[in-house]
């Protein structure tokens, strides 16, 4: 007979299970979010988890929520402004008819908006705006384009903190780097992940780009005044955030304060009210990350983390932080297509901050959190958003399709980025 503490335990890991599997698998095309909280409500019900532990939980992610929050707003500011149309067809038009020269440029804007946006920017706004811009330059097959996008979106969100949201779920519990010393530590292996990843990709996509033709003029779409401001107060937000990274302060409240100045400025200009630009917001984020830190919370009453905390201990215990680093990074980028990045790096990270593990371990984790979904459609939430981008246009890529991709693409970035991570 197994005891009533084990049971218990049983049951919350197949509930945080199922509720995993429902966000990647989204069962009856139900949002992400509802399986996240469904799972989340179910633990209360059942008393697996008390209201305080899990209310807990979800103000461990109070700093992801607002960063996110304000991301979102900028740039759903910018998609409504026509910002992102303006900047994919200007590098439609310096493609000069060439599509190798237009999937390098794709790439290019991608780098820049998932640096200075964040990668779930490039997956919700940029996509769109990039197939818009395939459509105008008459593309017959626009995929090798929008798969840039995808993985352009994990092999740059490590470039700074304000990358990826995953940066500061893994970070979150301790203690995030100054911009500084990021950048010391995650320069050399950003630039190896992005340069390898576009290397790759363009092998792959290389039949599909020599047999492409694309039109060597374009429409360019004029910029109005209010597009002109969505575009400097995301210029100003960018200096604003590297500034708090480089102090090393949290960054989700000047994010959120940033974007909401510039919807605000943009709504009064417009003359309109600002539910129109609210709701086109994805808000349905919010609750899903809430869901997935709770259901991490329950994980760690179980001893979850504990376990892991010691099995990392024992790792570079025997076989020293180099290797130790290779090994743990490259295990946490195969869970993440598992169990998606989020709730695998807020694992990783509190048993990592629980191990006392030396900080080139954790770095190597956030580079397995960050960069392993790029071999499955079910690694993060920002290849989750750029699917549904696509579904908004009538597109469908499969999770076969994808990961033949992701198994050219993905192992060289991330063996070079461990490789050179010091």
């Amino acid at each position: 007979m197994l005891s009533l503490h084990l049971r218990a335990d049983l049951l919350t890991w197949c509930i945080a299970g199922a509720a995993t599997a429902g966000v990647i698998l989204r069962p009856f095309r139900w949002p992400e979010a509802v399986w996240a909280m469904a799972g989340a409500a179910l633990l209360l019900l059942l008393r697996l988890l008390t209201p305080g532990l899990a209310w807990a939980g979800v103000m461990r992610g109070l700093d992801v929520y607002l960063f996110l929050a304000g991301m979102m707003l900028l740039s759903e500011l910018a998609r409504r402004e026509g910002l992102f149309d303006w900047l994919a067809a200007l590098a439609t038009a310096a493609a000069k008819g060439s599509a190798t020269r237009l999937f390098a440029l794709v790439y290019a804007v991608g780098i820049l908006v998932t640096a200075f946006l964040s990668n779930d920017a490039t997956a919700v706004v940029l996509t769109p705006a990039v197939y818009a811009a395939a459509r105008a330059a008459r593309v017959a097959d626009p995929l090798p384009y929008l798969l840039a996008c995808a993985f352009v979106a994990n092999a740059a969100s490590f470039v700074l903190p304000i990358s990826n949201p995953a940066n500061l779920v893994v970070y979150g519990g301790g203690r995030m780097p100054p911009l500084a010393e990021w950048l010391g530590t995650f320069a050399l292996p950003s630039a190896a992940a992005i340069a390898t990843t576009y290397a790759a990709l363009r092998l792959a996509c290389r039949r599909a780009l020599a047999a492409e033709t694309i039109a060597a003029h374009v429409e360019r779409p004029a910029l109005s005044l209010p597009g002109r401001i969505a575009g400097i107060a995301i210029l100003l937000t960018t200096l604003i955030l590297v500034g708090s990274s480089w102090a090393g302060l949290d960054l989700g409240l000047p994010t959120l304060a940033a974007g909401g100045a510039a919807a605000l400025v943009v709504t009064l200009l417009n003359r309109e009210a600002p539910t129109a630009l609210l709701k086109g917001v994805s808000w349905g984020v919010l609750p899903l990350v809430a869901g997935l830190f709770v259901l991490v919370e329950a994980l760690d009453r179980t001893g979850v983390v504990a376990l892991l905390a010691e099995e990392l201990r024992r790792v570079v215990r025997t076989t020293g932080p180099g290797e130790a680093s290779a090994i743990l990074g490259s295990l946490v980028a195969l869970a993440t297509n598992l169990g998606n990045n989020l709730p695998v790096g807020l694992l990783a990270a509190s048993a990592v901050q629980e191990a006392g593990t030396p900080p080139r371990i954790a770095a190597a984790i956030l580079v397995g959190v960050d960069l392993g979904p790029n071999l499955s459609v079910t690694g993060s939430l920002a290849t989750i958003l750029w699917l549904a981008a696509l579904r908004r246009e009538g597109l469908r890529v499969t999770a076969w399709q994808f990961l033949k991709i992701g198994l050219v693409v993905m192992p060289p970035a991330l063996v070079l980025a461990l490789a050179v991570l010091r």
